[in-house]
């Protein structure tokens, strides 16, 4: 069986219909390929939607403000994406004059741009042969061809790309490349995939082994932490509260939040009541106290789950310079806090 053909033949009649798809501009693609990197595209297509008609252009989103590009993000996670993304659009329309980079070598060197979206803007935008390997064709290649080959081990990286590299058409990339993503995406299913339906079925060597469950076969992944975010909300009697941009690195950089104590377990109201941190915020100015949420929030993030309270603190006035209630809509905020502000502060 030709396994190239076969696929691009599956693709031509069961590709759905998406509007990066109806383009081979760069700026579009790119911005999709960000876009889904960790995210189903039901959940990226009206983010997409929404940066398009924001920013047509990537001169558009080169001279948006960053808290723009993050308010706009705010749901999608990873904010890292959205921050290289805006750096990335600056840097090509200042220094490149709004051209993209058109190989794969050169699209590399953009900010927030790897192996699989460098490929992707190659072999769509330029034609240029660079086979895309994303979680969908691990998942084909492993279980078509039974490779138990642990997909995040260095061995496995070059051993799956290289595979990819020999199994693509050199005069069409474009369509082969997406034919295999969406073929993993809709047909090989990481669970309950369409095998009885399969056009590949005869000679899938994971079907034949019984061994679809058991592939892509992958290393364990790092030890999740525990961490123990309590949020103080104070609320003054002029209706304002403190809200604070996180300027330190990591995954929430440049978001913001309400003041924020860690603590290393779960603390009980007389215990939280007795914490240093309380004093270093309010001082000697009396203030009410009371507990949100009784039971955890847990924020589930790829490396660690946050257990969240929420503490609200009324106090006749603020001790430091505060915003009005009714703007805290307007900031970039994480989709944790994003969610309390909508269920506490209702309108």
């Amino acid at each position: 069986m030709d396994f190239n053909k076969t696929l691009t033949l599956w693709y031509s009649v069961h590709k759905r219909n998406l509007p990066w798809r109806r383009t081979k501009n760069p700026y579009y693609i790119w911005l999709s390929e960000i876009i889904l990197q960790q995210t189903q595209i039901a959940q990226g297509l009206p983010y997409y939607e929404a940066f398009v008609n924001k920013y047509p252009t990537i001169f558009d989103l080169a001279n948006a403000q960053e808290s723009d590009v993050l308010k706009l993000w705010q749901g999608l996670g990873y904010y890292s994406r959205a921050r290289n993304l805006h750096a990335t659009a600056k840097h090509i329309a200042t220094n490149l004059n709004g051209v993209f980079p058109n190989t794969y070598k050169d699209l590399l060197k953009l900010k927030g741009v790897g192996d699989y979206t460098a490929s992707a803007i190659a072999s769509i935008c330029y034609g240029e042969p660079t086979a895309v390997v994303d979680g969908n064709v691990y998942r084909v290649l492993s279980r078509y061809f039974g490779i138990d080959t642990p997909i995040n081990s260095t061995n496995g990286i070059k051993e799956f790309k290289a595979l990819a590299t020999s199994l693509m058409d050199h005069d069409h990339p474009s369509d082969y490349n997406q034919a295999i993503m969406e073929f993993g995406a809709v047909q090989c299913k990481p669970k309950n995939p369409f095998c009885h339906t399969c056009p590949l079925n005869d000679s899938c060597v994971a079907l034949q082994k019984n061994l679809i469950d058991q592939l892509p076969v992958k290393l364990k992944k790092t030890k999740v932490s525990t961490k123990y975010f309590n949020f103080l909300v104070p609320l003054s009697t002029d209706k304002k509260t403190i809200f604070q941009k996180r300027a330190k690195k990591g995954i929430w950089q440049n978001l913001y939040q309400f003041p924020l104590i860690e603590t290393d377990q779960k603390l009980k109201i007389a215990d939280f009541k007795k914490h240093p941190s309380i004093n270093s915020y309010f001082g000697d100015a009396p203030f009410e106290f009371s507990l949100y949420n009784n039971k955890d929030i847990v924020h589930k993030l790829s490396h660690q789950h946050l257990h969240t309270k929420f503490w609200i603190v009324e106090i006749d006035q603020l001790p430091q310079k505060g915003i009005p209630i009714k703007e805290l809509k307007q900031h970039p905020t994480p989709i944790l806090i994003s969610n309390f502000i909508d269920e506490f502060f209702e309108d």
